[in-house]
């Protein structure tokens, strides 16, 4: 081969590589763009509050049996609702369930939605404060605030007996650290729920992927909710599970006139919660914890309330610290203790 075609070859080889770097030269950076006019940032839509808050109430006890405290009258928060909260972009308040009452419900005009947790009080103090606090919620949406309201587990549970007035209408159920599908029932429309915004894919696998997290003994069962009237006329059954004996029970829930949704399983273990090896961790998972979480805090924007900022920073849960339980044995992986 003559040195004329080598130096040929060598040449259509380096043009070749440089052919790349000559496209990409063509990419501009935006202050090389020759604009009319400054880029458009659109106003923040003034019907909607960006800075929300939502108020966890904590349940009796320190989440470990006492183990890690055994102070009388401490009360906790898992810390995972509190992460669940602040990843869709809202802050949190504690609402110390046996502070003084007018000290709680001054807390509760510093927020703009509430969550109640899991856990097992169904009476005493406990239970009348989630009902002080249940009647205020639906009395700021009669004035014409939207005020949302996540009832998690016990939430659930609690609101169910205090709608329908009657403190033995749970049943039993097998359904203690069992990972489950969700069922939606027949004709359920998902317009306006917090299943409104999830993909296709994500809403059929639902019902075939074990991707969410029950950890409960009692329910009710869709037959039971329906033949209340109290209860038929206030809740709307979205989705329901199985228990491990094959028994049916209501899983998911939204109020018909009120911004009210509860569940019996646990959307913010997915994400938070490391304790069970059953709880779901995959991707899928993760996403259902997010959307779920986005949908408490976008109703939370729409709240009226825009709380003194000084105050609110004097009772954010930033002016406590987690404390980790993981080394106390199976349960939560951190918890805020109020004692």
């Amino acid at each position: 081969m003559s040195n004329d075609a080598v130096w040929t070859l060598v040449l259509l080889a380096v043009s070749q590589c440089l052919l790349p770097a000559a496209a990409h030269s063509a990419i501009l950076l935006p202050s090389q763009l020759n604009r009319d006019s400054p880029p458009s940032c659109p106003a923040p839509n003034p019907d909607l509050y960006y800075r929300p808050v939502i108020g966890i109430v904590s349940h009796p006890g320190d989440g470990a049996s006492g183990r890690l405290s055994n102070a009388t009258g401490a009360s906790y928060i898992a810390a995972s609702y509190v992460k669940f909260v602040e990843a869709a972009g809202a802050r949190v308040v504690p609402l110390i369930y046996n502070e003084p009452p007018d000290k709680l419900l001054k807390k509760l005009e510093l927020v703009n939605g509430v969550l109640f947790t899991g856990g097992w009080a169904k009476s005493g103090l406990y239970f009348e404060t989630v009902g002080k606090i249940f009647k205020k919620i639906l009395e700021k949406n009669d004035a014409g605030d939207h005020f949302p309201l996540y009832a998690v587990c016990l939430g659930f549970e609690l609101i169910t007996m205090i709608v329908s007035q009657d403190n033995n209408i749970l049943e039993e159920f097998t359904a203690s650290n069992q990972a489950s599908t969700l069922q939606f029932v027949e004709n359920a429309s998902i317009e306006g729920t917090v299943f409104q915004r999830f993909p296709p894919d994500l809403l059929k696998k639902l019902g075939t992927d074990c991707l969410v997290m029950q950890n409960h003994r009692y329910g009710i069962s869709p037959g039971k909710l329906l033949d209340n009237q109290k209860l038929s006329s206030f809740f709307e059954i979205l989705t329901t599970c199985e228990d491990e004996d094959d028994k049916v029970y209501v899983s998911t829930v939204r109020s018909r006139n009120y911004p009210v949704t509860g569940f019996q399983w646990h959307p913010e273990k997915n994400a938070f919660e490391w304790g069970s090896p059953r709880i779901p961790h995959t991707e899928d998972a993760i996403q259902i914890t997010q959307y779920v979480a986005n949908f408490l805090v976008s109703e939370a924007r729409r709240s009226l309330n825009r709380p003194a900022a000084q105050e609110l920073l004097e009772n954010l849960i930033y002016n406590y610290s987690p404390t980790y339980c993981g080394k106390a044995g199976k349960g939560f992986d951190e918890v805020y203790i109020f004692a």
